[in-house]
């Protein structure tokens, strides 16, 4: 039979030889165990040692030593790995306090110039961008002026906006309405809407913006000449005048709508009456699935297709306009 890896609950190979020896050979001695291993004396000492402090080995009299039953001994091992896990996680998290240690090393020039850097060449402006979307936490705040999408690009940036989201990060996309002649682009919108993205329409050309948890932009270094490359911004003062002009471009731009849907003011079908009627009286999308008939995939498109319609940010403000407008 082919024998699993424990290196993955903490053991080492010499480790795991030792405790499966005495799991084969209950009350054995350590005298016993040398003269049958290939394994050093100071190796299997060490080894012994371990696995008694961690409980997996346990003594009785005349010096034998007998395993912990397998069940026990994996489920000791994982509650201790997973422990460990928890403790460098939380380690890792709070990583950004050496932020001001590490700038302080800087002195004085080097905390002047981290607040902005220029990236000049495309590649490493799409790598960067890659890295941010892979890291985002939060939100993703986005203004783009392209008409059309290049079935490359959508193929490289379809996969980490949904990764983005299935992680419960927030995109609000600003898209012009000429992309929406480009059937293509209008169909990884439509995609990207019915997976939770909100996707506003501007008639008017703006620069490009995209913003990351509130920290770090990404902005043109020069307006009037594409070719300029980008200034990745982390300086505060910076990024609050990158946000505000965002949130105005959002504020005037109007929600992604599609022709096959009742445009907003126009009164729902019966079906979609159902759906906001659920999506305010259960608590669990499962259960509204259930009681519609459909899948939670298609519940939730539902739900997302009237969110969008509807030109709402999330279901609670959904549910408003329909009291409002007497729908539900």
């Amino acid at each position: 039979m082919l024998r699993s890896d424990m290196s993955i609950l903490g053991l080492s190979g010499c480790e795991s030889d030792v405790y499966r020896y005495f799991l084969r050979n209950p009350g054995a001695s350590r005298t016993e165990f040398d003269e049958t291993s290939l394994i050093s004396r100071e190796e299997a000492e060490s080894a012994v040692d371990r696995l008694c402090v961690l409980g997996i080995l346990s003594t009785a009299g005349g010096g034998r030593y007998f395993a912990l039953e397998p069940e026990a001994a994996v489920d000791r091992l994982a509650d201790i790995r997973l422990q460990e896990l928890h403790q460098e996680l939380h380690g890792i998290t709070q990583s950004r306090r050496l932020v001001g240690e590490l700038r302080a090393e800087q002195g004085p020039a080097g905390l002047a110039a981290q607040g902005v850097e220029r990236l000049r060449d495309v590649s490493d402006i799409r790598n960067r961008i890659d890295s941010l979307a892979f890291f985002v936490r939060r939100e993703i705040l986005s203004v783009e002026p392209y008409t059309a999408l290049s079935a490359e690009n959508i193929a490289h940036a379809h996969p980490l906006d949904l990764r983005a989201l299935r992680r419960g990060v927030r995109i609000r996309n600003v898209v012009r309405r000429e992309a929406l002649h480009h059937p293509p682009t209008l169909a990884y919108l439509k995609g990207l809407a019915e997976q939770g993205a909100q996707i506003r329409v501007t008639d008017r050309r703006e620069t490009r913006i995209l913003l990351y948890d509130g920290n770090i932009a990404l902005i043109p270094a020069d307006i009037a000449d594409a070719s300029g490359g980008a200034l990745l911004v982390q300086e505060r003062g910076l990024l609050a005048l990158v946000q505000g002009h965002f949130e105005k471009i959002w504020d005037g731009a109007e929600p992604l709508t599609d022709p096959d849907r009742p445009a907003p003011g126009v009164c729902p079908t019966d079906g979609e009456k159902r759906v906001l009627q659920l999506m305010c009286q259960v608590s669990k999308d499962e259960i509204g699935a259930r009681n519609l008939g459909v899948s939670v995939r298609t519940y939730r498109r539902h739900i997302a297709d009237l969110l969008t319609s509807l030109g709402a940010a999330n279901r609670a403000h959904a549910a408003l306009i329909a009291r409002e407008r007497g729908w539900i």
